[in-house]
């Protein structure tokens, strides 16, 4: 593959993606944001977060061994380990370490 095939997509969703991040700040300078924003800023990241967790587990042969365990176990992990530090790099690095493992 040519660098340019690899290249030119990288910048257009790079544009794409600061583009979007500084579309609030052009729409509400100086003024206060609509309360559906404070709405959705609250509850979409925990939907999404769960959207993610079932895509994730969709493939899962639970009729079969190990039965889902690893990724029940990881996910309990994440789980634990945010309601416990309540950071999300430290949560999603232990889950992921611990599923490694666990799926070898």
């Amino acid at each position: 593959m040519q660098n340019d095939a690899i290249f030119l997509p990288i910048v257009i969703m790079a544009s794409i993606t600061f583009f979007t991040r500084l579309l609030p700040f052009l729409f509400f300078r100086g003024k206060q944001p609509p309360d559906i924003l404070g709405y959705l800023e609250k509850h979409i990241p925990p939907m999404i977060l769960l959207l993610l967790v079932i895509y994730c587990i969709k493939d899962v042969s639970w009729g079969e061994r190990p039965y889902g365990l690893p990724e029940l176990i990881s996910i309990a992990i994440v789980a634990a380990a945010h309601l416990w530090k309540s950071n999300a790099l430290l949560s999603i690095c232990v889950g992921t370490v611990v599923y490694m493992i666990l799926a070898i």
